[in-house]
């Protein structure tokens, strides 16, 4: 890749906004970054706002886009949306999730996202009939992330049960390897490549029998691989774990060791003290998703407590009911104020941090999420003139960011030196808005 370098009009760097910041960009990394640069350098390209590091969507099912606007009519709970997911996921193809993904992913760059965590479990053909390529659908979603210009780990998922001590219903087959060696056999295949590592995910501990957690989990750790999981997200599987193991799932993944620094609890919604604290104490991730969390009314996570045990706070915008990851961060905040009726849980600093630097980690991804020389050369602007975000002083860019922005206020998105997103136009999806409209509509029964 041909040196370039960036002129920031502010920039975020962590702990404060820097105006006029050059950026020097090689071979996909940062190599450099000069402050109080009055004017831009001769043939540097020009990102007016305030550009931040790149944004990490740790928790995403791209099939979940289409959705949006359906699962909204009526009331339920999440069991009852949970079917109407399924009914979706029936329908996906190698070729129709690939056209979605591709969408999804470039909806999210439009967003400021650079890398997404997709935690994949549509594994096989509907029966559980595996592909001639047994990883068919996870080469699909490597090649649409690819196509839309974003980083992805592909956290292959084990879900071999439809619940504690039942085997797998007509949805789940599908899903389902037959065990956790079978799984591990199949993902060990796939490989990584620039723009895309492989983790490993359990999807639940009622979709994966206690006595296999620990395959999944050494299959990870023999890798140094990412490794999420579905946490304590619903009461009902809270419940159903005390009557068959007599313990939490918290407390079961830590029996079988899936608890460490590489792995994510995502959502961890209902919890006990001593939850919060193996979590905590083992340095176990946290992934919120609050527009899901409460598009589902599944409930509001103890998100500040959990980091203040030391468990570091990541984001994903999950089931796509929107994307957007400043309102996923200012919702954390928001959320954990209604709780408990105070304000000032996390500075705007410790937000944005969320959304990119420990993103990132929690994919794999250690080089990515800061304006600094080695990092990754993922940058996101945001348009500091729209109607939401003039006004502040640019020194408090941060904040207007967080709490005012959303995703419409992306104006560029750079993804190893590449732009692109241009002046909030996607240089590789050329109709986004119509590249999804075709692809939900393929999936309309």
């Amino acid at each position: 890749m041909t040196p370039k370098t960036y002129w920031l009009e502010h920039a975020w760097l962590g702990t404060h906004v820097e105006p006029s910041v050059a950026v020097e960009v090689a071979d996909g990394r940062i190599t450099a970054v000069r402050t109080g640069e009055e004017s831009p350098p001769p043939g540097a390209e020009i990102l007016r706002g305030l550009t931040l590091p790149g944004l990490a969507n740790a928790h995403s099912h791209a099939f979940h886009r289409a959705l949006r606007g359906t699962v909204q009519v009526g009331s339920g709970t999440f069991w009852t949306w949970r079917e109407i997911m399924y009914a979706t996921a029936d329908r996906l193809t190698p070729d129709t999730y690939h056209a979605l993904a591709r969408a999804v992913y470039a909806e999210m760059a439009l967003a400021g996202v650079t890398s997404v965590g997709e935690f994949h479990y549509v594994h096989h053909a509907p029966g559980g009939i595996p592909y001639a390529d047994p990883n068919a659908m996870g080469e699909a979603l490597i090649a649409a992330a690819a196509e839309a210009g974003i980083r992805i780990t592909l956290l292959d998922t084990a879900y071999l049960s439809s619940g504690f001590g039942q085997p797998p219903g007509t949805h789940q087959r599908r899903f389902s390897d037959g065990d956790a060696d079978a799984w591990a056999d199949r993902c060990s295949v796939l490989k990584e490549r620039d723009h895309a590592r492989i983790g490993a995910a359990i999807h639940s501990v009622r979709a994966v029998p206690a006595d296999q957690l620990e395959i999944v989990a050494r299959w990870a750790e023999e890798r140094r691989a990412p490794l999420h999981v579905h946490l304590s997200e619903q009461t009902a599987e809270n419940q159903a774990c005390l009557e068959i193991h007599g313990c939490t799932p918290t407390q079961l993944l830590a029996v079988h060791g899936v608890l460490g620094p590489r792995t994510t609890g995502v959502h961890n919604t209902h919890l006990t003290a001593e939850d919060i604290s193996l979590i905590g104490g083992s340095g176990t991730g946290t992934c919120m998703c609050p527009t899901t969390e409460r598009d589902l009314a599944d409930g509001i996570g103890p998100a500040a407590a959990l980091q203040n045990e030391g468990s570091p706070l990541s984001l994903g915008s999950d089931s796509h009911a929107v994307i957007d990851l400043l309102e996923e961060a200012r919702a954390m905040e928001l959320n954990e104020r209604l709780r408990t009726r105070t304000r000032g849980h996390w500075t705007a600093a410790a937000l944005l941090r969320a959304a990119s630097a420990d993103g990132h980690a929690a994919l794999g991804w250690d080089d990515a999420g800061t304006l600094e020389p080695g990092a990754l050369a993922d940058l996101t602007t945001i348009a500091l003139d729209s109607v939401r975000t003039a006004g502040p002083l640019p020194r408090l860019g941060a904040e207007t960011a967080v709490f005012a922005a959303t995703a419409a206020d992306v104006r560029h998105t750079v993804v190893a030196g590449r732009h692109v997103v241009r002046d909030g136009a996607h240089a590789l999806v050329p109709d986004v808005p119509q590249a999804l409209a075709r692809a939900v509509e393929a999936l309309r029964a």
